[in-house]
């Protein structure tokens, strides 16, 4: 009986070890965005000149 206790007392501890360490991997690993890394860019179109109406 004492092997069996030490046994899930194992399962108990490997579980709670990946419940913590899944989310702190998540945290501190790399980031899984694939956005280049851009900034502001200026506008370079053209003004509109025309007034529009609103009704």
């Amino acid at each position: 009986m004492k092997g069996l206790k030490l046994s899930v007392f194992g399962y108990f501890f490997e579980g709670l070890m990946q419940y913590f360490a899944e989310p702190i991997g998540r945290i501190f690993g790399p980031d899984d965005n694939s956005y280049p890394e851009v900034g502001v860019q200026p506008f370079d179109g053209d003004i509109i000149t025309e007034t529009i109406e609103v009704l």
